[in-house]
């Protein structure tokens, strides 16, 4: 018989690599111990290029409000996470379509979708790559400039 395989947190799940730079908006205590970070360089502030940045949010406009400056700190290959509550608690008025809708609107593109824990969903954001062609039907890239 096979030996069973370990079972990966979700931090490793989502790709979280030990001593990334990292940063956290709004998370709670039950979703970061779900997470098992490893350990992190966390600064406070945002500064600088991030490898791993994570918004946890109930509203599109937090969301609005909150991804541009996550985004501009992200180093290329980096990851931004954004999580919500899955199935409308919390009175959020976000859903997978939407986060996908804002992310694009707001020039990123999501691939990993993966539950936090029994309230929080989190979806993966990267920067586009260039020359490739991205196709989501709830999500436009804006036009780049000429």
């Amino acid at each position: 018989m096979p030996a069973a395989r370990p079972t990966r947190t979700v931090a490793q799940k989502m790709g979280v690599a030990p001593g990334s730079r990292a940063h956290l908006c709004g998370a709670p205590a039950t979703a970061t111990a779900a997470m098992d970070l490893p350990d992190l360089d966390l600064p406070e502030q945002l500064g600088g290029e991030f490898d791993y940045l994570h918004l946890f949010t109930t509203r599109q406009h937090e969301m609005r409000a909150a991804f541009p400056d996550l985004r501009d700190h992200l180093r290329p290959g980096g990851m931004l996470w954004v999580s919500w509550p899955k199935g409308g608690r919390l009175g959020t008025d976000l859903t997978i379509k939407s986060v996908i809708a804002i992310g694009y609107e707001l020039g990123m593109v999501e691939s990993t979708c993966l539950r936090i824990d029994d309230v929080w969903a989190g979806l993966k954001f990267t920067h586009p790559k260039p020359g490739k062609v991205y196709a989501n039907s709830y999500g436009t890239l804006p036009e780049a400039a000429p």
